[in-house]
């Protein structure tokens, strides 16, 4: 492998119910460390609305942009006191909720009657990092069914597709105060914790990608 290893790391904005989505400056402070294990990686980042439509516009262009081998992508998961590292996406989508542009799915499925797609073993070794930094992570099996496992799925999809990109993984985090803190009667972990926990997962994504990549 040639050239340095791209990484594209992803979180979401606000969006009805959550004014402040901390994958904003999660996101932010991870692509901003400077390590050693980081000197020959690309990391790149971005900020998706929370829209389908900009899911489906904005991932293949930033497919084409950066050309990752790798996707760590973040959303918020209101309800949850602890990380959750998802396993797979679910063949779902809300009819209920609207998306943050007022916009509701159509059909309560993604594609038909497929079934759930798995991110892969990798899974497994990214909960183990985030643990290691003393964080409560747990795996998952239920990205829900709004834009979080709608990403899941077209990440997983583009990562069948024939391109660059070797492994995506989305992760759940646990609301934040505006500061950073932990947020009050709803889980106590911090922005600190957060970033730890990322930085550990993102280090091993590049040891994993560029297994794979040699492959």
């Amino acid at each position: 492998m040639s050239g340095r290893l791209r990484i594209l790391v992803t979180g979401f904005g606000p969006f009805p119910g959550a004014p402040f989505n901390p994958t904003m400056p999660l996101v932010k402070r991870l692509t901003a460390l400077r390590r050693p294990a980081f000197d020959d990686v690309a990391l790149s980042s971005h900020i998706f609305d929370v829209t389908y439509a900009a899911v489906d516009r904005e991932l293949p262009e930033l497919i084409a942009k950066h050309r990752p081998q790798a996707l760590l992508m973040f959303g918020l998961a209101g309800r949850t006191g602890y990380l959750r590292i998802e396993s797979r996406a679910r063949n779902a989508v809300t009819t209920r909720f609207p998306d943050a542009g007022r916009q509701h799915a159509r059909k309560g499925s993604i594609e038909g009657d497929a079934d759930a797609r798995m991110f892969g073993p990798h899974t497994d070794k990214l909960l183990r990092a985030a643990l290691a930094t003393g964080i409560d992570a747990r795996a998952s099996r239920d990205a829900g069914s709004y834009l979080c496992n709608y990403l899941s799925w077209r990440a997983i999809e583009a990562v069948n597709d024939d391109n660059d990109l070797c492994l995506a993984q989305f992760v759940h985090v646990p609301p934040l105060a505006h500061d950073g803190t932990a947020a009050p009667g709803k889980s106590s972990i911090t922005l600190e914790a957060l970033v730890d926990a990322g930085e550990a997962m993102l280090m091993e994504l590049v040891k994993l990608t560029r297994q794979a990549s040699r492959a």
